[in-house]
């Protein structure tokens, strides 16, 4: 197994488009890394740059301790598994398992332990035989898998493999990969539109815009503490509610101010808080942070509350999602599932301070 290092990596396609700007990663030995963001932002360019399927228009990309900028792909000792699984239809599952090894001509005995061996960790010794149109997505996701586990490359790369199940079998292979990784103490990436999947697999996630890197960290960090409004609105679900206000002073304190509410800044919050005075702001808060029990209890306070009316209720079994109104802006609340509410009902609920956010209105990064 080995490191994966990205310097300065940039993808400049004919037209002057810049895919990806200036990529500076390294995924360490036997780490599991998600490279996650909406559709457009780079991801996918940057793991084919790593594969070797695309041409790094500057930078390097190290496997180990080999620059591999010029090295063809079959040659980089890496397996890729694809979006659309790429197996040969006329060929069985055993077989196509066993073709990549049969081209670097493996003796049979070695092919067959690794394929009887990957068949075993995957659970699909009883499929061996088949051919793909007789499995389920979830089967041939399954056999993709298996065919780069026999290669026992040097890491793994996943290029959004789940995005063809439904919702029930994603859940259950995202699992599966997960436990793998355990099992085989490999490094992976694994590149995914859904952050539900990236907070939920990952050892370290990358979060991506526009073919740059927003911000590198654990999940819980990357939850906590994101680095700009991007990435705290991409990152949870339901996504993070931002209020457009401005940071006013009353009675010589400073408050977060909208049209329809005021909360008072945190004393601990002053220092940084200060230089904005009278000047424009996004107040964030996530959906749990905002009528919680949590909140109820530690943000009692008429200085942390919001008043709003409540549009839609969403019950979601042991919560509830609620869709309200300032009457300026809208937000989503989520609530314990036994809280009485009624659509049009004006409620009052309050804030968890300590957990809410505080962005630059110019530059869209952190303050708070």
């Amino acid at each position: 197994m080995a490191d994966v290092t990205l310097t300065n990596v940039v993808k400049i396609y004919p037209g002057n488009v810049k895919a990806v700007d200036n990529v500076n990663l390294v995924v360490k030995d036997r780490e599991f890394v998600v490279l996650v963001g909406p559709s457009g932002c780079g991801k996918s360019t940057t793991l084919r740059m790593v594969a070797g399927l695309e041409e790094i228009s500057s930078g390097t990309v190290k496997i180990g301790s080999r620059i591999v900028n010029d090295v063809p792909p079959k040659d980089r000792d890496i397996a890729m598994v694809f979006q659309n699984y790429a197996l040969y239809p006329h060929m069985t599952v055993y077989e196509n398992m066993a073709f990549g090894l049969k081209l670097r001509k493996f003796k049979k005995t070695d092919i067959d332990k690794r394929v009887q061996d990957a068949a075993d960790i995957l659970g699909i010794k009883e499929l061996l035989d088949r051919r793909p149109k007789a499995l389920s997505g979830g089967q041939r996701q399954r056999v993709a898998v298996g065919r780069a586990i026999v290669r026992k490359p040097e890491a793994f790369l996943f290029d959004e493999p789940l995005s063809n199940l439904d919702a029930k079998l994603r859940v259950q292979m995202r699992t599966e990969i997960s436990k793998l990784h355990t099992r085989l103490e490999t490094t992976m990436i694994y590149v995914t539109h859904d952050q539900v999947e990236a907070m939920t697999m990952a050892d370290r996630i990358v979060v991506m815009k526009d073919g740059i890197v927003q911000q590198v960290d654990t999940p819980l960090n990357i939850y906590d503490t994101p680095a700009n409004l991007f990435v705290s609105g991409f990152i949870g679900t339901p996504p993070m509610n931002f209020f457009k206000t401005r940071i006013g002073k009353i009675d010589n304190a400073l408050y977060i101010i909208e049209d329809t509410f005021k909360l008072k800044v945190p004393e601990k919050w002053k220092e940084a808080i200060a230089p904005y005075e009278n000047k424009a702001v996004v107040f964030g808060v996530r959906p749990e942070d905002i009528g919680s029990p949590e909140a109820e209890s530690k943000g009692g306070s008429d200085l942390h509350k919001i008043n709003a009316k409540v549009e839609v209720i969403e019950p979601m079994g042991a919560e509830t999602f609620l869709y309200l109104s300032t009457g300026t802006q809208s937000f989503i609340s989520r609530v314990d599932a036994h809280r009485k509410t009624v659509v049009g009902e004006e409620i009052s609920l309050a804030v968890l301070m300590s957990k809410t956010h505080i962005f630059d209105a110019a530059t869209e990064k952190i303050i708070i």
